[in-house]
């Protein structure tokens, strides 16, 4: 690791200067560069004291003047009044490693700025503004110091506005308080409203009290600049959400709130809020190569974590959302049975499958979605009669495969921190080293919500604990990724999103063909996703004749590679791989890389990924397209020169479709190397998926 803090200011190009705004009043600016000097922020202060910044990307603006401020409880607003103390600058340049990732290496280089401000008059409160200038976007948080007499402080609103350009194309959700499972719009920013989806009938709870919307939000400039705005380091804060005016084309911070508290974050002081970004590329693809999220979370806490191995994974899951059996025993229809768990066992065991998510294993099941009493419904150490949880363990580990465990809490999260470290402590003793977690339900105590402070604190005391037993998380209704994973890898996926699942019991016809070339360019630029591909039975012969996947098998295997995540679950279920030939890309493809390439795409249309395997050379390519078809040439070039290469190829067939024929797939095999290049054709609906196997 090389680190590099430079204080002249001449190199990172800070600029003091004073000038005049609109209305003629004296105002200072104080300008930081990226290190490539394509990317500026200006930071101004106007004679009333009032602090706005803008960002520009060459000569075009980017974000127009936006101010800055906050409402506190007891203690006035924060907004006007300011005057400079001091200025300070540094460069930040590190190469640092991911246990595992997208990649081994990661490059973090920024220029950073931070500013200390004071009110005048007789209040004198204090705080700084921290902004770092990234080549592939921005980013900036608060700082308040200790503050005599206040031990910590109540905001009621954080009032950060991000002044846009123009009208530009939006890829967006509601901005719930709840979860985020909803189908992503298209529309120009003055068409979002997030209120219309307020009553939407699939999900188990909802909250959008303003048209605003969730992060990562994607957009695209009339100048054909990508942007997209989240946030990083998520800790000891309410989420955020983006209040949007439609006729300014505005968003202000709108954070997620509580009915019982009455405020947004109580944090003590000293703090520093969680960064707020802005992701700025030329191409579509540099958004998803991006690392400035995990760049500005702090560095790895846990140290060794080599007892999480990313994998593959099978799971009794599925099968309950085809109604084939159910988690609870009394329906007569239990799947988490002994012997049922031995046979996904053995086929995960014979198709080099790493491990085995086992739902519906304990106590509880019957008395957990619809029911208000849901406090200690479940424990997380007592199986059912017909499941010997010490028996499959042992079975499995007999065969080379490693047990996911399952923790649902039915959104009544006190009463899983009153048994986390009995349940983790079971884990360990049993060698298990991983388990999903789920929050499904309004949350108790009602007034709370999942994307509130008070939920982002329990999501967080859960990877804390876990860690102490060597336990890695898989979160589900989760809170949104905001790069934790660098400080904490012991968070290794979550969901997120509108998941696979859909397409098994919603009644609007599921998640449609656009749903994953969004999903890449929005909700994946945050973090993993456990999105769990590889269906096969996709119009669910026998199970749900109004229900399907709208994919082809083609695009089931490439989201292997796609939708990133160090975990990819082989979602079907063990029948309905029997005698598939697609079943052998399950079998070869990694999940844990070395480097990824984003080779072409666009949100909403298609996109296309190579992913290099950690410790093997062999390379994995998968691309996905919309509701259109589409022809493109893939050039090889980022093979290893002078080497020959074995690509199997899993494509669309001839007359696939996703809904006319989904099944439609043919295999090919070749020699490849890097002057190679491919063409491709992609069916409406598909994907093709490619293994590059080292000679």
């Amino acid at each position: 690791m090389r680190l590099k803090l430079l204080t002249l200011l001449s190199l990172i190009g800070l600029v003091l200067t004073g000038c005049a705004d609109q209305s003629g009043n004296e105002t200072s600016e104080t300008s930081v560069s990226s290190p490539d000097g394509s990317i500026t922020i200006d930071v101004s202060l106007d004679s009333t004291g009032q602090i706005a910044y803008s960002v520009n990307k060459g000569a075009t603006a980017v974000i127009e003047p936006s101010t800055l401020g906050f409402e506190f409880q007891e203690w006035p607003a924060m907004a006007g009044g300011l005057e400079i103390t001091n200025s300070s600058s540094t460069t930040i340049e590190e190469t640092w490693q991911m246990p595992w990732g997208e990649q081994i290496d990661v490059h973090n280089h920024c220029n950073e700025l931070t500013l200390d401000l004071q009110e005048s008059g007789e209040s004198g409160r204090k705080f700084s503004l921290i902004f770092r200038a990234y080549d592939d976007g921005i980013a900036f948080r608060y700082a308040f110091p200790e503050h005599e007499g206040k031990d910590s402080i109540i905001i009621t609103d954080e009032h950060t506005e991000f002044q846009l350009t123009g009208d530009h194309t939006c890829w967006w959700i509601p901005g719930d308080w709840d979860i985020y499972e909803h189908l992503y719009n298209t529309t120009p920013f003055s068409g979002i409203d997030a209120l219309s989806k307020q009553n939407h009938p699939n999900l188990a709870q909802t909250y959008i009290p303003e048209n605003a919307v969730n992060t990562p939000v994607t957009m695209k400039t009339s100048e054909g600049l990508y942007l997209s705005f989240h946030e990083a380091n998520l800790t000891n804060y309410s989420g955020m959400t983006l209040k949007v005016d439609n006729e300014t084309f505005k968003m202000t911070s709108e954070l997620v709130g509580s009915d019982i508290t009455g405020y947004k974050a109580k944090v003590p002081l000293p703090f520093k809020t969680p960064w707020r970004t802005i992701q700025i590329a030329e191409k579509a693809t540099d958004l998803i190569d991006s690392r400035l999220i995990v760049n500005l979370n702090e560095p790895n806490k846990l140290g060794d974590v080599s007892w999480f191995n990313p994998m593959t994974y099978a799971g009794i899951w599925w099968e309950m959302h085809l109604d084939k059996s159910r988690w609870d025993l009394a329906s007569g229809k239990h799947g988490a049975t002994t012997e049922n768990a031995k046979s996904f066992i053995d086929f995960a065991s014979a198709n080099n499958i790493g491990g085995l998510l086992i739902e519906g294993w304990n106590t509880g099941w019957e008395h957990w979605i619809g029911f208000e009493d849901r406090e200690g419904v479940f424990d997380f150490v007592t199986p059912y009669s017909d499941y010997d949880i010490e028996e499959v363990v042992r079975y499995a580990k007999e065969k080379g495969v490693e047990i996911i465990m399952h923790h649902e809490t039915s959104a009544a999260p006190r009463t899983y921190d009153q048994q986390m470290d009995t349940a983790y402590a079971l884990m360990q003793k049993l060698g298990i080293h991983s388990v999903k977690t789920g929050y499904v339900g309004p949350l108790i105590p009602k007034g709370e919500y999942h994307h509130g402070q008070w939920m982002v604190n329990h999501y967080r005391r859960a990877l804390e604990t876990a860690a102490k037993y060597e336990v890695a998380i898989n979160a589900h209704e989760p809170i949104k990724a905001t790069g934790i994973r660098r400080t904490y890898p012991n968070a290794i996926s979550r969901e997120g999103l509108r998941g696979q699942e859909f397409n098994a019991w919603s009644n609007d016809g599921g998640n449609p063909p656009e749903h994953l070339p969004i999903v890449a360019f929005t909700r994946m630029l945050a973090g993993p996703i456990d999105y769990t591909p590889g269906i096969f039975n996709i119009k669910f012969d026998g199970y749900k004749p109004d229900n399907q996947v709208n994919t082809t098998i083609a695009q089931q295997l490439a989201l292997f590679i796609v939708i990133y995540s160090p975990i990819q679950m082989a979602a079907d279920l063990v029948e309905h791989y029997e005698g598939q030939p697609g079943l052998q890309f399950i079998r070869e493809v990694g999940v844990d890389w070395e480097k990824s390439i984003t080779i072409n795409g666009e949100p909403g249309d298609f996109v296309t990924i190579a992913r290099k395997e950690k410790g093997t050379g062999n390379w994995f390519l998968g691309s996905i397209t919309d509701e259109n078809s589409r022809k493109m040439k893939v050039a090889l070039d980022f093979l290893e020169e002078g080497k020959t290469y074995t690509a199997h190829i899993y494509a669309d067939g001839e007359n696939a479709h996703w809904d006319d024929n989904p099944t439609d797939l043919k295999i090919s095999e070749m020699d490849v190397d890097a002057s190679t290049v491919l063409d491709l054709k992609l069916a409406a609906g598909g994907g093709v998926a490619i293994s590059i196997l080292a000679k």
